[in-house]
């Protein structure tokens, strides 16, 4: 959306990384004294067949299958050249000293429910990676309204997610992150823990060995809780030394 109708933009990049990097793009976003953008999902998602059945496509992007690939779609190519565009993109927004922040999708898949397509978690081993009901194991708990909820305390979606995190700040060089969802990240078994496994990750292993030095935001060290009445979202976000 953001470049889509811009006139210096040129049309046959518009809604990519590189029309993001245009200098038109850069220059209104200076202009405004903009020091940070946060992008939508830009995880590799898959389109819903009920939105598709409408003739419609997903415009937000909250259906993630794979964390660790830039979304194809937003790329001028269609063979790779997402990951070289991508960073690219960053690379123009550094240069004009804006920083950048995704918006994660961890706390489900594009697998949806059980009556879902089984594309590749599901598949692999449907018990390590989502959260099923305790009694009927054919069932999902769901916790996110979109089918499925991964299981956060599990070692593979643990490490999954870290994994993930980790190739966008090294490989990437984002510069921060916006959990959707945060209140299913903390369910490492039904109830929401503050003390989740996956905050524990967080603050030991992810902020310790990446990130630099960390802003002091009002959810603590480098972590901000938005929401009102319940952990609704999670921002991390940090300053390179």
């Amino acid at each position: 959306g953001l470049t889509m109708t811009h006139p210096e933009v040129p049309e046959d990049i518009r809604g990519t990384y590189a029309a993001i990097a245009h200098p038109a793009i850069i220059d209104h976003l200076t202009g405004l004294g903009v020091t940070a953008i946060e992008l939508m999902p830009v995880h590799q998602f898959v389109q819903d067949t009920s939105l598709q059945g409408k003739g419609l496509t997903n415009y937000w992007g909250y259906n993630t299958i794979g964390f660790l690939a830039p979304h194809n779609s937003y790329s001028r190519g269609q063979r790779g050249e997402q990951v070289t565009e991508f960073k690219a993109m960053v690379k123009a927004l550094h240069a004009a000293d804006i920083e950048v922040i995704l918006d994660v999708v961890y706390n489900h898949t594009a697998e949806g429910n059980e009556r879902g397509p089984t594309i590749c978690f599901r598949g692999i081993d449907n018990a390590a990676y989502y959260l099923l009901v305790d009694d009927t194991k054919e069932h999902y708990y769901d916790t996110t309204g979109t089918g499925n909820s991964l299981l956060m305390r599990s070692p593979h979606v643990l490490q999954l997610i870290m994994d993930s995190l980790r190739y966008w700040v090294t490989e990437m060089h984002v510069d921060g992150f916006r959990f959707d969802l945060a209140a299913t990240l903390a369910r490492q078994f039904h109830e929401v823990d503050k003390l989740s496994v996956f905050f524990d990750l967080i603050r030991i292993k992810f902020l310790s060995a990446y990130l630099a030095r960390p802003i002091q935001l009002f959810g603590g060290a480098g972590v901000a809780v938005a929401g009102a009445g319940g952990v609704c979202a999670l921002y991390l976000v940090y300053v390179k030394l």
